[in-house]
């Protein structure tokens, strides 16, 4: 858990389900209390430095099978269930994901379509287009996100890329209503489960950011979104 601060209160703060008034007021005071105890001891500290992490693909069958996109994929070892999923997806160890050629790209799921999410796929897209033979369906987290998107330009932005803007949904998250990737496909997606057969029997799932999706769509291989990043316009946004 993280503690809430005051980016927490000010996104909650105005929210169709959020306390209003004095009530937010009173809400917020109570939130504030839900900090780390001043002489809290822990196991173990971390310190990660935020602008020395690379962007990040997976290349197995759980979140956990991950690392930079221009990274060897380590070798499985003994580990029989690192083997199954090197077998299940086709890659072999020493090679790195970039370059991979991929058939669909999933920008969706509760995990990665927030309104944040949607601006920098768009940042990628905008004035851009689809790779030929590349399928990319965006699909927005809410009715909210989805209208704040298109009142921001950002859907015409996916339109106009030769994306397919979607309702909210689960959609190619879990494979439901029809959104499925044929077997032996790769799929870049921004949900948070990659298992065998998660977005359609025998397809191979590829977790990553929008903003690497969004490189992926354009270029139809894995891609590093820093190559196209540097040059993303600033979209307008309308409040």
């Amino acid at each position: 858990m993280v503690a809430p601060d005051e980016t927490t209160a000010e996104y909650l703060r105005g929210r169709p389900m959020a306390p209003a008034g004095d009530a937010f007021d009173a809400a917020l005071e109570s939130w504030r209390a839900l900090a780390t105890d001043p002489d809290a001891e822990f196991d173990r500290r971390a310190t990660i430095h935020a602008d020395a992490v690379e962007p990040m693909i997976t290349w197995g069958t759980s979140p956990a099978m991950a690392g930079p996109i221009g990274a060897p994929i380590p070798a499985a070892g003994d580990d029989p269930t690192r083997r199954r999923a090197l077998d299940y997806m086709a890659l072999e160890t020493g090679r790195t994901p970039a370059g991979l050629p991929i058939h669909t790209v999933f920008i969706g799921s509760c995990t990665n379509s927030r309104i944040e999410d949607l601006r920098a796929a768009a940042s990628i897209l905008h004035r851009r287009r689809v790779c030929d033979g590349v399928r990319v369906l965006i699909v927005p987290g809410s009715g909210t996100v989805k209208r704040q998107a298109e009142a921001e330009g950002l859907a015409r932005t996916f339109l106009e890329a030769g994306c397919e803007w979607r309702e909210p949904g689960c959609s190619m998250c879990i494979a439901m209503n029809g959104d499925t990737a044929p077997p032996g496909q790769y799929v870049v997606s921004t949900s948070n489960r990659n298992f065998e057969g998660r977005q359609g029997a025998g397809a191979r799932t590829l977790l990553a950011s929008p903003l690497t999706a969004a490189a992926c769509a354009v270029t139809g291989r894995v891609t590093d979104p820093r190559e196209f990043v540097s040059a993303a316009p600033q979209l307008r946004r309308h409040r």
